[in-house]
């Protein structure tokens, strides 16, 4: 850490007058609402678990506030950003540690793997965002898709969405995204964060969740068809299990009965809501009928 000035970013007043120094202006195109509150900064932070042997990457860091607390605890925070106009900003409030880099990229678009492999080649990096609610889905599922790896992922979210996300079987909010990210990662609610910590403020709440690889992913036999087999539970969701299935056109127009039977062999009443399932049941049935068919 050099010798130049450490800002107390947490301030709004503080947050405030640094973009008004730098002429900048927040940007809904970028989904840009800074938090500023030492509280819920310290709660993201201490949800990420980190420690002096872990390289961090930020997505989003705005002017730096999460990023600030990150580099006092982490070996490196590696932070990409793709607003040009805030680089600037963060050298200012960032230049007293020597442990953060930044790169003026799109994270949809970034060589994450290159990056990781740059700063963290044997140890597996851990990842933070206050998430620009329009990209959270297309982040996280680069980051499924593409197979890239990290130890946990602690992310700020529309707080609608953190719920679907760590939503478990026979919750309101539980659904086609809560068991296809749950198949491959351990998802936990953290904290609510309230709208009114932000500058400026956001029309929704928000809520933090960490996310953690399995040691092992739950997959099916055929995994095209497990994901029309859960699509097509949860387009109507009010339907029994039967109804629903028998609407799945990839079960190949399966009469009622074979539908039934597979779902009894399985101990799952033809009767049962989608929403009651658990992810290792719905792993189960789509083998099942991948067997029936062959």
């Amino acid at each position: 850490m050099s010798d130049k000035n450490i800002y107390k970013l947490t301030s709004p007043s503080v947050a405030i007058d640094i973009m008004q120094r730098h002429g900048f202006h927040t940007m809904k195109a970028f989904g840009q609402n800074f938090l500023c509150d030492e509280h819920y900064v310290c709660g993201i932070v201490d949800a990420a678990e980190i420690t002096k042997d872990d390289v961090v990457i930020e997505i989003g860091p705005g002017i730096g506030t999460l990023t600030q607390l990150m580099c006092e605890r982490a070996k490196h925070v590696i932070a990409i950003e793709i607003d040009k106009k805030l680089i600037p900003i963060l050298g200012e409030t960032l230049g007293a540690y020597d442990n953060f880099t930044v790169v003026n990229e799109d994270v949809l678009k970034a060589d994450i793997k290159g990056i990781i492999n740059r700063y963290s080649p044997s140890r597996a990096v851990k990842v933070v965002s206050n998430l620009p609610y329009y990209i959270t889905t297309p982040v996280i599922m680069r980051f499924l898709e593409e197979d890239i790896k990290f130890s946990s992922m602690v992310l700020m979210i529309q707080l609608e969405v953190a719920d679907r996300l760590s939503a478990p079987a026979g919750n309101k909010d539980y659904g086609v995204v809560s068991i296809m990210l749950q198949c491959a990662y351990d998802i936990e609610f953290m904290l609510k964060v309230p709208a009114s910590v932000f500058v400026p403020r956001p029309q929704v709440n928000s809520g933090v969740v960490r996310m953690t690889p399995k040691e092992k992913r739950l997959t099916a036999r055929d995994n095209e068809l497990f994901k029309a087999i859960v699509k097509g539970a949860f387009a109507q969701r009010r339907k029994t299990l039967l109804n629903s299935l028998s609407s799945v056109k990839e079960l190949g127009g399966m009469s009622k009965d074979a539908i039934t039977a597979i779902l009894q062999s399985q101990g799952i009443a033809p009767t049962e809501r989608c929403e009651n399932l658990t992810i290792e049941q719905f792993v189960a049935l789509s083998d099942a009928i991948s067997a029936e068919r062959g």
